[in-house]
């Protein structure tokens, strides 16, 4: 989503006549987007506004603006900190940024815009095009979450659930098609709580599916909760929409997901991946993983290697609990730091073994692959993405950006699957 959001941000800014550059030493502007998920995010502010500094020590001082969910969780802190920062902008308020720019282009004071303004956002992105031209292209339906899970800092920065208007969400893809866009990822916090007018997030899965330029439709991050019947039909009816979930659970064991005030138990979840295989046997999963959770014993942890050894997750996020100032879980008493270490390593050299073998059993396959672009340092050498989101290489002597190809699977690295064209026409579904 901050990709999408850093985006959209240029094409805001064009209005006011500022232009992306790759020089950052000419910048006139410049705009930290930010995360505030991790730990030492605000640290991380703190070094980049030190590397621009570094930059602009002999030259003209530019507007530096920091945007994003640490903008909006700490403004008030990083304003005081450091006079060099001109403006924080939260997530929900770039829609401001004009004016800002321009503010401080002639009064050089800082601002502090961090109020939740989502439908007037929104109102700004519905006359404001969209100029991104690549292949894939993100675009976001819904912002904000009102699960509070105990450990995410989301409702906090990023406020309250607001679904995009549906025919302003079609009209902002038909422009992406228009640019060249063959796959369309639809974002949200919480994507399938997605509800305007009566319309759900399958519906729009259902109308991306008659757009005939766009060949490929995903949707991220769901919660298993928000897993509704016609969200599980598109599974089934909809050839365009990819046969990979990302369904995070966060833990394999009920009294932890309790903790974590994550609203579904893990029969729940299990149900949840029992009937989409149902409606579709090609569909695969992949998930989000906190080890160490506050409480966690040796049986909590367990059950989530054993969660992970029944799905056989492809692709895994997995990382130690990070306390987030401001949420409940922060002032839960932390497992200890050597077992938190130990317990993570265990777990992902299970998620790395099933990830392995899943690699192992694409050799000599055949996968349908959406080519995305060139690459710049290898002659011949084009980049793409099977259905399951695996990078693959192939050589081609003609240009394939934009066509989806049969590949044959010849060989893999940890992060890369190479493979060798099956024939140079497009692929036809059968």
């Amino acid at each position: 989503m901050n990709e999408y959001d850093s985006n959209r941000i240029l094409d805001i800014t064009k209005k006011i006549n500022y232009l992306p550059t790759t020089k950052k030493s000419e910048a006139d502007c410049y705009i930290i987007n930010t995360c505030h998920i991790r730990e030492k995010a605000t640290e991380k502010v703190f070094h980049d506004v030190g590397r621009v500094k570094k930059e602009f020590r002999n030259k003209k001082k530019p507007i530096l603006i920091i945007v994003g969910c640490v903008a909006q969780a700490e403004g008030d802190l990083i304003l005081k900190k450091d006079r060099y920062i001109d403006a924080v902008i939260g997530p929900q308020s770039y829609q401001s940024i004009n004016k800002v720019i321009e503010d401080i282009e002639f009064k050089k004071k800082q601002y502090d815009i961090t109020n939740f303004e989502t439908i007037d956002k929104f109102d700004l992105l519905k006359s404001t095009i969209n100029c991104n031209s690549k292949i894939s292209s993100f675009l976001t339906i819904q912002e904000g979450c009102d699960k509070f899970c105990k450990f995410c800092v989301v409702p906090y920065t990023r406020g309250p659930e607001h679904s995009r208007n549906f025919d302003e969400i079609l009209d902002e893809a038909e422009s992406l098609i228009r640019n060249g866009s063959r796959e369309i990822t639809l974002l949200g916090q919480n994507v399938n709580a997605y509800q305007n007018n009566n319309k759900r997030l399958s519906d729009i899965i259902y109308a991306l599916e008659k757009k005939r330029d766009l060949k490929r439709i995903r949707y991220t991050t769901s919660h298993p909760k928000d897993m509704t019947n016609d969200l599980l039909d598109a599974h089934k009816d909809c050839e365009k929409l990819m046969p990979l979930l990302h369904l995070p659970v966060q833990s394999g064991s009920n009294k932890i997901l309790q903790s974590m005030n994550r609203k579904h138990t893990i029969q729940e979840y299990l149900e949840v991946i029992h009937k989409l295989k149902e409606k579709n046997s090609k569909i695969k999963f992949a998930s989000d993983f906190i080890i160490a959770y506050p409480g966690e014993e040796d049986d909590d942890f367990n059950e989530t290697c054993k969660l992970m050894e029944t799905i056989k997750f492809i692709n895994s996020y997995s990382f130690i609990f990070s306390p987030r100032p401001g949420t409940p879980a922060s002032e839960m008493k932390m497992v200890d730091a050597k077992l938190a270490k130990k317990r993570l390593i265990i777990f992902q050299n299970i998620a790395e073994k099933i990830k392995l073998n899943y690699k192992k059993n694409l050799l000599n396959q055949i996968v349908k692959v959406l080519f995305e672009n060139k690459m710049i340092k290898e002659k011949n050498k084009y980049f793409g993405r099977d259905e399951y989101q695996n990078p693959v290489v192939v050589n081609s002597k003609k240009n394939i950006i934009g066509q989806e190809k049969r590949v044959l699977i010849k060989k893999f690295s940890q992060q890369t699957i190479y493979g060798e064209l099956i024939d140079n026409n497009k692929f036809l579904a059968a």
